[in-house]
């Protein structure tokens, strides 16, 4: 069964958040530098991805409580990993091995779920965050003009990426937390020419974005709506929102794009707003029950969490999607003959 097919059965769920679950090991400088990378010569703490290298096992056990509570969607541990992220680090080198074995990692996760239950197939997406320089938005207040990186260099450390990932096994790509939709665009265009350039048959692109606050914009400023305007020529697999608002903030955009994207819609909010300690206290019970509305509504089609969220909200908001319905894709009028 692939992802479509899956798709067309049920609701599925898309794990929760990785760093949260790093952060309960209660990581050191050591940690993250393992016997690999013990005499390196910066400081790597807090550096996630490097920890498919340094510290595999603590990441697969992370994807397997996100597998063991329902999930069917397993992102890999490398939202940071490109050059331009992993540049602050001096850990450029290991970009592509980082992603090869983030998807290995995950790859065998998922596949040993899956063996147990041939019935629940478990998918695995590479994850591919929005780098910390941005290709709208100048970081000199007194030069609006100016741009850190250009849209060739984004490009190509994307495309260094996702040959790491698809080397390593994943079934589709999740372009995510966009705040900037050229930097998006940067992603696609780099996936596209990889399987050009390579033949290899093109793994679906899922491509979910990031509503910063109540404007209901992005943070480069665009409306919803546009942010799907821009986005649909790569014709994904999924639209959807992820990141910085909790679901109660998320769910009037989630209402909106329901009615307006032509593929499915994913959505996985983070536990509620932080506190004034940065920390996330909606309860599993809570994110969940906020989610089943949106999905008897009928407005979405791959549900999970992200900041604050643990294997347990996922397990809560697995629990609820089993007895619902999936959204059924919209008939496009181009479609009618």
């Amino acid at each position: 069964m692939d992802i479509k097919q899956a798709l067309e059965q049920r609701i599925l769920i898309i794990d929760g958040a990785m760093g949260t679950m790093i952060q309960q090991y209660k990581p050191t400088e050591e940690t993250y530098r393992g016997e690999r990378l013990k005499d390196w010569h910066t400081y790597i703490k807090n550096n996630s991805d490097i920890l498919n290298l340094t510290q595999p096992q603590m990441i697969e056990a992370i994807h397997r409580k996100y597998l063991e509570a329902g999930a069917d969607i397993i992102e890999t541990n490398t939202f940071a990993a490109t050059s331009i992220g992993q540049a602050d680090f001096d850990l450029q080198p290991f970009v592509r091995e980082i992603n090869v074995e983030g998807a290995k990692i995950a790859r065998k996760a998922a596949d040993e779920f899956t063996q147990k239950d041939p019935s629940k197939p478990r998918f695995v997406a590479g994850a591919i965050g929005p780098l910390n320089k941005t290709l709208s938005l100048s970081p000199d207040v007194n030069n609006p003009g100016y741009r850190a990186v250009t849209f060739d260099e984004v490009a190509k450390a994307y495309y260094e990426q996702v040959e790491g990932l698809s080397e390593g096994g994943v079934d589709l790509l999740l372009i995510e937390t966009i705040f900037d939709t050229l930097n998006a665009k940067a992603a696609i265009y780099a996936i596209k020419k990889y399987f050009r350039d390579t033949g290899k048959k093109e793994l679906p692109i899922m491509i979910s974005g990031t509503i910063t606050d109540s404007s209901g914009r992005t943070l480069s400023g665009q409306t919803l709506e546009a942010f799907y305007i821009s986005v649909k020529h790569a014709e994904p697999l999924s639209i959807g929102l992820n990141c910085a608002l909790g679901a109660t903030e998320m769910r009037p955009h989630i209402e909106e794009l329901s009615h307006i994207a032509s593929c499915y819609v994913s959505a996985y909010p983070n536990a509620g707003l932080p506190n004034a300690f940065g920390e996330y206290d909606e309860q599993p019970h809570e994110t969940a029950h906020i989610i089943e509305e949106w999905a008897e509504k009928g407005w979405v089609n791959i549900v999970g969490g992200c900041c604050g969220t643990t294997p347990d909200h996922i397990k809560h908001i697995a629990e609820e999607m089993a007895r619902l319905k999936p959204r059924p894709l919209p008939i496009l009028e181009s479609s009618l003959a």
